[in-house]
């Protein structure tokens, strides 16, 4: 058990960490589309594709952040990325061609891969035993945010310095207020920390291969459809939003908004919770209202107040999913190599988020906006019932 005052030294540095480390890595995409279309003379589907390129080298280096976790070397490895992914941003702020671009963004992805959400959860897997849950849902909850912070702050500097000078403020946020923090929270996270212990059940001391359980691929497939879904809305959502007649300001807000729905998800998940035994279940759900948003905003044309639940199931959806994923992991394949499964996992979730902008890219190309609405809708429900298989197969193991 991890003590209250230790708990406090690792969960509210990281929280605030992984806040502006979003915000400033991820976000700051989606925020400055717009912007980059004005400016530069390059193609939406040419820029969203150095998402899909950061995105894609994040994937490729998550088992290995999940493996250098289990060995202890976690806040080396998030001291190292917030600092690249500073540096990253610092070059970003003198691009003027597309391959800088796209080089500038790919290093971007090497930094995420070893500091935002995949690796923060394994750390706190890890080190916080039977209270990781509680770690988990506290970032979550604090990070939640980021889009939030993101957003506005982007939208108000950008028309004052220049989208230029607003990159470098969120170095600056990076390396000297983010890197502090990690140096703080993960001061004793080191090769000597012990892993959670796993109930005799789970912990036969036989070698486990995930890649050979249908439920990791069930998973693996749910997680992937949740990336499709989520990451297509949020990579577009300004011109989305813009092709479905809602002005400039209300769109902002409406982004901004999305990041208070997932804190509302994860408050009504922490209310819910001891009174549901399985967490799969919830996550379905949240699934399903990744859905439902699709389909709301696939009708804002003709009622507009369905931009409202577009925001709340789309915000709530995502940040139920946020919570959940690390926890069902750990509740349908263990905690044992906790860092390296979880970063197996990530893959597909991951590479379908780089997919995502690319993909909805060329989907509006050939069908709008519309288009790219029903795709995510199907993805919601897909990812769904994958969810629910791989809690069946489980459930039948179990049984066996």
């Amino acid at each position: 058990m991890v003590a209250g005052d230790q708990f406090r030294r690792v969960v509210w540095p990281l929280a605030v960490a992984e806040t502006l480390l979003w915000a400033g890595f991820y976000y700051m995409f989606p925020a400055l589309l717009g912007v980059w279309e004005r400016d530069f003379p390059w193609s939406k589907v040419e820029i969203a594709g150095a998402l899909t390129a950061s995105l894609l080298a994040s994937a490729l280096l998550a088992p290995v952040a999940g493996r250098l976790i289990d060995h202890g070397h976690g806040r080396t490895q998030f001291v190292a990325s917030a600092l690249l992914g500073a540096a990253m941003l610092v070059l970003l702020s003198r691009v003027t061609e597309l391959w800088e671009f796209y080089a500038v963004w790919t290093g971007l992805g090497i930094a995420m891969a070893g500091c935002l959400y995949e690796p923060c959860f394994a750390v706190l897997t890890r080190i916080m035993g039977d209270r990781a849950r509680q770690a988990i849902t506290i970032v979550t909850l604090v990070a939640g945010f980021a889009g939030t912070v993101c957003f506005p702050t982007v939208h108000t500097l950008e028309a004052v310095i220049g989208w230029r000078n607003v990159v470098l403020v969120f170095a600056a946020l990076a390396a000297f207020v983010c890197v502090p923090l990690l140096l703080f929270g993960l001061a004793h996270h080191g090769p000597d920390t012990q892993a959670p212990v796993e109930p005799a059940a789970e912990n036969t001391g036989k070698p486990f291969r995930p890649t050979r359980s249908w439920v990791f691929w069930f998973l693996g497939l749910s997680y992937a459809m949740m990336a499709l879904n989520h990451f297509s809305v949020i990579s577009h959502m300004l011109p989305m939003l813009a092709e479905r007649g809602v002005g400039a300001d209300t769109a902002v807000l409406a982004a901004s908004m999305i990041g208070p729905m997932q804190v509302a998800g994860r408050l009504c998940v922490i209310a819910v919770q001891r009174h549901v035994t399985s967490t799969p279940p919830i996550a379905a759900v949240s699934l399903l209202a990744m859905a439902t948003a699709s389909a709301a905003l696939l009708g804002a044309h003709a009622v507009p107040g369905l931009l409202v639940v577009f925001v709340l199931c789309q915000g709530a959806g995502n940040g139920v999913m946020s919570i959940t994923r690390p926890v069902i992991v750990a509740e349908l394949l263990g905690r044992r190599r906790y860092g390296a499964i979880a970063g197996m996992l990530a893959v597909p979730y991951i590479g379908f988020s780089a997919l995502a902008p690319g993909l909805a890219g060329l989907v509006w190309v050939a069908a709008g906006y519309d288009g790219v609405l029903v795709m995510t809708l199907a993805a919601g429900l897909l990812g769904a019932a994958a969810l629910m298989t791989a809690a069946a197969v489980k459930a039948r193991e179990r049984h066996k």
